[in-house]
């Protein structure tokens, strides 16, 4: 099974979305490399694809998505931290709760993210 570490980057009532070119939306994150944990996995990702630079990130839990094992952390952004669109990644933008049923988003995603709007409000 892969191994891949996944960032919900939150601002308020929005959560920070990336997709490569020509690609459906989803968060932030990749492969773990065979010679780091997890979280710099999750930190190293956020780094390369959106430029934003963030130590603070939270282990909330692991979800099971076909053949995908995602290692999920969370993280507050402020106002002041504006993620831009490195790499192999085209576009990253913040959407709220009610956009991710319009958008078209990897369904991985879509799923760790209504669990995560869950308990988060529980």
């Amino acid at each position: 099974m892969k191994e891949r570490a996944t960032v919900i980057c939150r601002r308020d009532d929005q959560i920070l979305y990336v997709r490569k070119p020509k690609a459906r939306w989803t968060l932030p994150g990749g492969k773990v490399e065979a010679n780091e944990s997890p979280a710099q996995a999750a930190a190293r990702e956020l780094r390369e694809e959106t430029g934003l630079i963030l130590q603070d990130l939270s282990y909330i839990t692991r979800f099971e998505g076909g053949s995908v094992l995602h290692h999920v952390f969370e993280v507050s952004v402020t106002f002041m931290a504006t993620p831009t669109p490195k790499n192999e990644i085209a576009d990253c933008k913040w959407f709220t709760a009610k956009e991710l049923n319009s958008l078209k988003v990897n369904p991985s995603v879509k799923s760790i993210v209504k669990a995560f709007l869950v308990d988060a409000i529980s």
